[in-house]
């Protein structure tokens, strides 16, 4: 790092996860000047690695995967970086809990048949969509006045496909499937390149590959640590930490959460709530839309945007249970449970053995995720725990007990709000505010995973638009 920042600049970018960080890279490259305005302690937004246990090892209790085909520039970030990219376990049966409390087992990857029909059904529905344009593409007004259960109960039909929908909707995006337009989980479907890879473990899959280590550099912004202390092993929160150790000391500012944009023709002011104002040509803007309201904008936003700013985020938490040794392996189990109620509502085992890091990754989403959140944080442990033994001792003789347990709640996040991407309603795709989400107003242009045509709510879509947006802008400055 060299020379410290001045409190102006060509470009502030306002967050430091993945897409804040990368366009700044990208501004860096070309030899514009940037501050990065953080409104969290730390660099990596909803990337947040945590130590496993004693035993070693660190878990991811935000953003987990990536693939080395579809998602090439986390692939090629993993790489420069030095980090070992591990392949998720997909070995062995999986357990399923219906709502009569009864757990029946299949292989790994594998379905019933009347689910493939509800499967490839959607998959082809999917297909047809417009990528590039989703409001414009075929059938988009119809699908985008119903929420996805009238699609499913007036244009696809059957008990099976309705479920079908409603676990996509939980575990991809966190809510239930009469909360969202059918049109927008086609398209976020679409987007993370289909059904069945957005939904695969496997090669090309948006769950194929996790970050288990790499060289470990200490990093050190405002005389503040981001490295957790854990030499040679990092978790995905690395990526933004490697991405912010490359750039201009004292260029990211932690703990600076911004109240007000005031911008003009030529210049932007942007205002801290501490009272700091940074100077600037252009601003790139990486938060949710759903954060949107609580920035003061002069001039104010216009209506399609402020529309966006009415998205909602979904439940999302994870209750990670570290173990000793991996006894589901032993007894031939995946690490892979899904349950009609919750609160569990789905698992994946996180083991990595190399590091005696011994870990099932249980997820809770939706409706199930929000009753689960309202119990004091005993009972939140308690519950998981009764469920997941119940679960697995259909199979197991006396499950054992964990070394750790570590939680995470997004939606009680401050910065956060939940997990992983805002989601829109009936009626907004189609009606601007689709459109909108990648246009810029005035001197002010939007990045963040929410505004990606590819792998949107996932950390390649936070990325790829960090570079669209740097492109932008760098374009302006010629």
């Amino acid at each position: 790092m060299s020379s410290t920042a001045p409190q102006s600049a060509d470009v502030v970018i306002v967050g430091a996860g993945l897409s804040g960080l990368r366009a700044a890279t990208e501004l860096h490259k070309h030899g514009l000047s940037y501050v990065v305005l953080e409104a969290m302690d730390r660099v990596g937004g909803k990337t947040l690695t945590m130590p496993a246990s004693s035993q070693g090892g660190v878990v991811d209790v935000g953003a987990a995967w990536i693939n080395d085909t579809s998602q090439a520039e986390m692939y090629r970030l993993g790489k420069q970086f030095g980090f070992e990219l591990v392949e998720q376990w997909a070995t062995g049966l999986n357990l399923f809990q219906d709502s009569n409390k009864e757990t029946t087992s299949f292989p790994h990857g594998g379905m019933p048949i009347p689910v493939q029909e509800a499967f490839i059904k959607l998959a082809n529905i999917i297909e047809r969509s417009n990528l590039d344009e989703p409001w414009s593409g075929p059938d988009a007004v119809k699908l985008d006045s119903l929420n996805c259960q009238e699609f499913v109960e007036k244009e696809v039909g059957g008990e099976l496909s309705g479920i079908l929908f409603n676990v996509l909707s939980q575990s991809l995006l966190g809510v239930e499937s009469d909360e969202m337009s059918a049109l927008f989980l086609i398209d976020y479907i679409k987007s993370g390149t289909g059904l069945e890879n957005i939904s695969s473990d496997c090669k090309d899959g948006g769950q194929y590959l996790r970050n288990r280590q790499g060289k470990f550099l200490r990093l050190d912004l405002r005389g503040l640590n981001f490295g957790f202390g854990l030499p040679g092993l990092v978790g995905n929160q690395a990526f933004s930490i490697r991405l912010a150790e490359s750039l201009i000391r004292g260029s990211v500012k932690l703990s600076s959460p911004v109240k007000k944009i005031n911008q003009s023709d030529s210049i932007c002011k942007v205002e801290t709530v501490s009272g700091k104002v940074y100077t600037c040509k252009k601003v790139l803007l990486s938060v949710p839309s759903t954060l949107y309201p609580i920035i003061d904008f002069q001039p104010t936003l216009p209506h399609n945007k402020k529309v966006l700013s009415e998205s909602k985020l979904g439940y999302y938490a994870k209750t990670i249970l570290v173990y000793k040794e991996p006894w589901w392996r032993h007894a031939g189990l995946s690490g892979s449970i899904s349950t009609a109620d919750g609160p569990i509502v789905f698992s994946r085992d996180t083991c990595v053995p190399d590091d005696r890091q011994f870990s099932i990754t249980c997820f809770h989403v939706g409706e199930p995720g929000r009753r689960w959140s309202k119990l004091p944080p005993q009972e939140r442990q308690k519950e998981v725990l009764i469920q997941f033994n119940a679960v697995f001792s259909t199979v197991v003789d006396n499950p054992p007990e964990p070394i750790n347990i570590i939680e995470k709640e997004w939606t009680k996040d401050e910065w956060a709000m939940g997990a992983p991407s805002p989601v829109m309603v009936q009626g907004v795709m189609t009606n601007g505010a689709g459109k909108a989400i990648r246009e810029p107003f005035g001197n002010i242009h939007f990045i963040g995973t929410e505004t990606s045509l590819v792998w949107k709510g996932y950390m390649e879509g936070a990325v790829l638009s960090g570079i669209r947006g740097a492109k932008e802008v760098i374009a302006v400055f010629g």
